[in-house]
């Protein structure tokens, strides 16, 4: 499972004109399935993604998380991360996971996030989505769990 994080003083998601999730100072992640994750992947992903330290301490250093900061956490679903781009000009999709799987483990982080995290928003699943953000720094990380093999 992928996530693409980016720290943001601000972010929101717009479907059909209406904007159906936004955060103040905090993360919007591009969160991707990929074939063979579970919602042990999506468990470990989003422990990490909660924990991973991006927010300046009082030092100036990148020592604290979102969880720290009380952050928003606006979730993406964000099929395209897991393209294969090794050759030629047209990505392929193969390594995603189904859009049933990848539905449900989108669905099952997001439900997971609501239980751990204070302020958290999403986008919607299979919809076309105008994503805005204001990156702050920018800082920008990216965060995978493979499955166990």
């Amino acid at each position: 499972m992928i996530a693409l994080l980016q720290r943001v003083t601000r972010a929101s998601v717009v479907v059909n004109d209406v904007t159906i999730g936004a955060i103040g100072a905090g993360l919007m992640v591009l969160l991707c399935a990929e074939r063979g994750d579970t919602p042990k992947e999506a468990d470990a992903l989003l422990g990490k993604l909660l924990a991973y330290r991006v927010f300046a301490d009082d030092a100036g250093k990148m020592n604290r998380s979102v969880t720290d900061v009380a952050g928003g956490v606006l979730l993406v679903p964000q099929f395209t991360l897991a393209a294969d781009t090794c050759s030629g000009t047209r990505p392929s999709f193969t390594p995603a996971a189904a859009p049933e799987l990848a539905r449900s483990l989108f669905d099952y982080f997001v439900a997971q996030a609501v239980q751990r995290h204070v302020q958290v928003a999403t986008g919607e699943f299979g919809a076309d989505m105008q994503v805005s953000l204001t990156n702050d720094g920018p800082v920008t990380f990216w965060l995978q769990v493979k499955p166990a093999i």
